[in-house]
C-alpha cells in the first residue's frame, strides 16, 4: 500500500529534518528506499520548479499580487499532484511532502487574507478532493523560526514578511489541527532535536499507514 505524508509549519520549523526522520522510519519498517519519494511545494516537477522561482524570488520591479500568488501556488501543485503524487501512491509508493495544501490555507488564507471560498474554488479545479493520509505540523514560535531562517542565509520573498504574518499562519496551522485531530498532528519543533525525532516517531508508530503492510 502507498501513502501521502506531509510536513507543514512556518519558516524555520525543521520540516527538512522531519522528512529525513520519516524516511528513516519507513525504511526501518521494511519499506524499500526506491518506494519512498520526497517532494516539496511549490516545486517537484520541472514546470513546478520554475513556478517556485517566481514565487520565492524578491522582485523589486513588480510585486506579486496575493491573487496571482494563489493561482501560481495551485498551478505548481496541480502539476505535482497529477504528474507525481497520485501516480506514485497508486503504485504503492510512500510520498513524503515538504508542504502541501494546508500551507495555502495558512499562508494565502490566514496570512494574506484571501477568502476561503476563493481558495476552495481554485483547489477544486487544481487538485480536487485529494488529502494527505497524514499531516504533521512542525510548530514553533514565529520569532524562533525566523531566527533559524535568518541563520540559513538570504531570505526569500515570504521570509521577509512581518512577524504578525507568521503569527497568523501559526494560529491557522494549530486551528486546523484542532479541527482535524484524526489526520493532522502537531509536533513541538522548539524541543531539542532528539525529542523532536521521538515525537515524530511516536506519531508514525500510532498511524497504521506508516507500515509496509
Amino acid at each position: 500500500m502507498g501513502a501521502f505524508i506531509v510536513l507543514e509549519g512556518g519558516e524555520g520549523a525543521g520540516k527538512s529534518t522531519a522528512v529525513a526522520v520519516i524516511r528513516d522510519y519507513l525504511i526501518s519498517k521494511g519499506v524499500a528506499s526506491e518506494d519512498i519519494l520526497e517532494t516539496r511545494e511549490p516545486g517537484g516537477t520541472e514546470i513546478a520548479e520554475k513556478i517556485r522561482t517566481i514565487l520565492k524570488e524578491k522582485n523589486p520591479r513588480e510585486q506579486l499580487t496575493s491573487e496571482a500568488e494563489l493561482l501560481l501556488m495551485y498551478a505548481a501543485r496541480a502539476q505535482l499532484v497529477h504528474r507525481v503524487i497520485i501516480p506514485a501512491v497508486a503504485q504503492g509508493k510512500f510520498v513524503i511532502g515538504d508542504r502541501h495544501d494546508l500551507s495555502t490555507v495558512a499562508y494565502q488564507g490566514a496570512g494574506r487574507g484571501l477568502p476561503m471560498d476563493k481558495i476552495d474554488a481554485v483547489r477544486d479545479i487544481a487538485i480536487g478532493n485529494l488529502k494527505p493520509d497524514l499531516t504533521i505540523v512542525m510548530d514553533i514560535e514565529p520569532e524562533a523560526g525566523m531566527r533559524r531562517a535568518r541563520n540559513r542565509g538570504d531570505l526569500d520573498r515570504f521570509e521577509v514578511e512581518n512577524i504578525e504574518f507568521f503569527r497568523r499562519i501559526r494560529n491557522c496551522f494549530l486551528n486546523e489541527a484542532a479541527r482535524h485531530p484524526d489526520r493532522i498532528k502537531v509536533v513541538d519543533a522548539g524541543q531539542d532535536l532528539e525529542h523532536v525525532k521521538q515525537s515524530i516517531t511516536d506519531i508514525l508508530e500510532s498511524s497504521c499507514i506508516c507500515t509496509a503492510g
